[in-house]
């Protein structure tokens, strides 16, 4: 691969990037670090810890196989978790989970540092709040968790889901609209106490 340099003068000249293989080594080193993490989104996505045990192992698998078709530079973390997702959406849990064309994907929200959901959130118990997570539609769930437990950055959850980073801001909206509506049909006092 080449690309081009400028010198201080503005003249130009190409410096040769081999494009090697990364060694089998730095497998681990990238993808070890991300295990707990992993763990963590598959145990919310089947809802159950042995199937999430199973999910992360196939996904480690999965990626352990294809890496060589990992470009280096790009986002590793990303890739694993796009591997997880698609593992899951065809694993025989998954394949009754459908997730939604985003009709709305052009919907921009007014970004608030205090939202209602944080509030809610900061009102409601853990147990209370896992519980409204849990009832949450899949596409809702994933992006919430993605976002706001794992603290992936839209682009980084652009390229685990594989949509555009407009479709991400759209669905995190209205998933956290969703989620606001769950918890305050389940904290006292309902719709009106808040």
């Amino acid at each position: 691969m080449v690309s081009g340099n400028k010198t201080a003068e503005g003249a130009v000249y190409a410096i040769e990037v081999p494009a090697q293989p990364l060694p089998a080594a730095t497998f681990a080193d990238l993808a070890q670090p991300l295990f707990d993490q992993l763990y963590n989104f598959a145990r919310w996505l089947t809802q159950d810890p042995s199937e999430a045990e199973d999910l992360v192992q196939e996904t480690y698998a999965k990626a352990l196989r294809g890496f060589s078709s990992f470009q280096a530079g790009t986002n590793f973390r990303a890739w694993m978790y796009r591997i997880l997702r698609n593992s899951f959406l065809n694993s025989r849990t998954g394949l009754g989970t459908a997730v939604p064309f985003d009709e709305e994907e052009h919907e921009t929200a007014a970004v608030d540092r205090s939202t209602p959901e944080s509030v809610l959130i900061a009102q409601a118990s853990r147990e209370t709040v896992q519980q409204a997570l849990s009832e949450l539609p899949l596409h809702f769930r994933e992006i919430l968790l993605l976002c706001e437990v794992e603290e992936m950055s839209y682009q980084e959850i652009a390229e685990a889901l594989a949509i555009p980073q407009g479709t991400v801001m759209s669905r995190l909206f209205r998933a956290r609209k969703a989620l606001r509506g769950l918890l305050q049909q389940k904290l006292p006092g309902g719709r009106h106490g808040m």
